[in-house]
Parts: C-alpha cells; sequence; structure tokens
C-alpha cells in the first residue's frame, strides 16, 4: 500500500474501522454543496463547494494520489460511473463536464482539507430529470472488456478481513506488461457497496519507480468489505494514454461457519 496518501485500506474514516465513507454529506465540519443538485441529462458542468467547519468554502487541500480533489459520480443503479478532476477558482467554487443520464446519482468527493488530520469522503445525491429505465445488476463478474483489452480479477473480498485483490490486463490476447502511471500509481480502484453505495477507495501494493512495482500485467490492490454483500469495483488504468475502466460485480466470500453450530447442549 501506498503510505504517502493517508488512506487506511478501507475507506476515509481515518479510525482504521471497516466503515465506508460517503455515506454522509458532512463530516469533521466539512461540507459538500452542489449549487444545484436537479440536472439535466446530457453533458453537463457540475459546480459545488466544500464548506469547512467556520462555514466558509475551502481553498486549501492536500494534494492526495495527484490530484487536490476527487470527483466520482455513479447513478444508484451503479451504472454511469465517471472519475473526474474539478478546477477550482480563487473562491473555492469547483466545476467539471460530467455526462449524465436521467435517474438517481450518488457524487462523491474524496478530499484532504489542510489542516484536517486525514481525508475524507463525502457524498451528496442528485436528480437528473428524464425517463429513468434502472439497469439490473450485472452477475458476479471476474473478467471485464473494454475494446481490445480484457480484464481479469482474482482474489476474494472477505468481510472485515483486508485481502489481496489482483487485477491483470491484457490485449488482444496478449499481457500488458506497459502500463503507465495513473495518479501516481498503475491502477485506481473504486469499491462501491451494492445497497447503499458506501465507498471504498483502494489503492495498489507498490507505486510505479519503487523497483519492484511492474508495470503490468497484474496490479495488486489489499482490501477489506466493511461488511458481507455485494460489491461493484471500478479500475481505472491508463496505457497508451487513454485512461479505460473495467467494471466488476463481487460478492463477498461467506465466512467459514463456527465448529459448533448445530450442536446444542440438549442432553
Amino acid at each position: 500500500m501506498n503510505s504517502d496518501s493517508g488512506h487506511d485500506m478501507t475507506g476515509h474514516s481515518g479510525h482504521g474501522d471497516a466503515r465506508p465513507g460517503g455515506l454522509s454529506v458532512s463530516e469533521s465540519g466539512y461540507t459538500l454543496e452542489f449549487d444545484s443538485t436537479i440536472l439535466p441529462a446530457g453533458e453537463q458542468t457540475v459546480t459545488f463547494r466544500v464548506t469547512g467547519p467556520d462555514g466558509r468554502p475551502v481553498t486549501e487541500f492536500t494534494p492526495e494520489h495527484e490530484k487536490k480533489l476527487h470527483l466520482i459520480a455513479v447513478r444508484r443503479d451503479t451504472s454511469g460511473f465517471q472519475h473526474v478532476h474539478p478546477v477550482m477558482d480563487g473562491k473555492g467554487t469547483w466545476s467539471v463536464g460530467l455526462t449524465l443520464e436521467p435517474g438517481d446519482w450518488r457524487f462523491f468527493a474524496d478530499i484532504h482539507p489542510v489542516g484536517h488530520d486525514g481525508s475524507m469522503t463525502l457524498g451528496i445525491d442528485g436528480s437528473v430529470a428524464g425517463r429513468y429505465e434502472p439497469r439490473p445488476l450485472s452477475e458476479d463478474t471476474r473478467t471485464a472488456r473494454i475494446g481490445e483489452y480484457t480484464v481479469t480479477l482474482n482474489g476474494e473480498l472477505a468481510p472485515g478481513e483486508a485481502s489481496d485483490l489482483t487485477l491483470t490486463v491484457s490485449r488482444n490476447g496478449r499481457p500488458v506488461t506497459d502500463l503507465q502511471p495513473y495518479l501516481g500509481a498503475y491502477g485506481h480502484l473504486v469499491a462501491l457497496r451494492v445497497g447503499d453505495l458506501g465507498y471504498l477507495h483502494v489503492h495498489p501494493e507498490g507505486e510505479p519507480g519503487d523497483g519492484t512495482t511492474r508495470p503490468g500485467p497484474g496490479i495488486t490492490f489489499m482490501a477489506a468489505a466493511p461488511s458481507g454483500g455485494t460489491y461493484r469495483l471500478y479500475l481505472d488504468f491508463r496505457h497508451d494514454d487513454i485512461v479505460r475502466t473495467a467494471e466488476f460485480t463481487v460478492r463477498t466470500a461467506q465466512a467459514a461457519p463456527e465448529q459448533h453450530t448445530g450442536h446444542h447442549a440438549h442432553h
């Protein structure tokens, strides 16, 4: 794991526990405020700010993974995932373009305000007008295809336990061994818990230039699921100067049954 980011492997709570982030619009006095949470469909520019404990927009952020703020947009049915990097003006207002389909959306701001003791993820709901056709959740998938690229997922998500997930990238059946750094790593993984979109923001073990981490085909992450259930995983990776996103649906591994189960002392 990268130790320079301040991330724990289960999210941004900063307490080392397994609580996901992004379930609250406000945390530790910091609040995510959108200029409008009712938006038209199509390509849109969204504007927002993060206010601090003093009620004023925050303008000073410690960069995490090469950016002062990461914005994740996803529809509530887990489709439409976008990971973008807004631009802030001098007064603390951020703006960025998104492509929005009709439906209910969740927006996550991943930040580390200067003066705060760690990073956090704030989340806010948005509504996009138009005819909403929710998409069913895909089955448990360990293979994603994006054009000429195939990404396979190995490993299990275990409730409350850290485990390795390895994502292996190939192109036209051949291993990709020249992945390009993206946000200070060879891959960027976001996991969302289906049902409430609890947000886990995990990062690879190792980093480019550390002398041991290879640029593919495998990217290994350490992650811990805060609970049993189904999760959506989104891997961003960069190759041939283009960032692509591979999507997966993963159900947590079943916990081993306790030995005394079914044996009761009724003699």
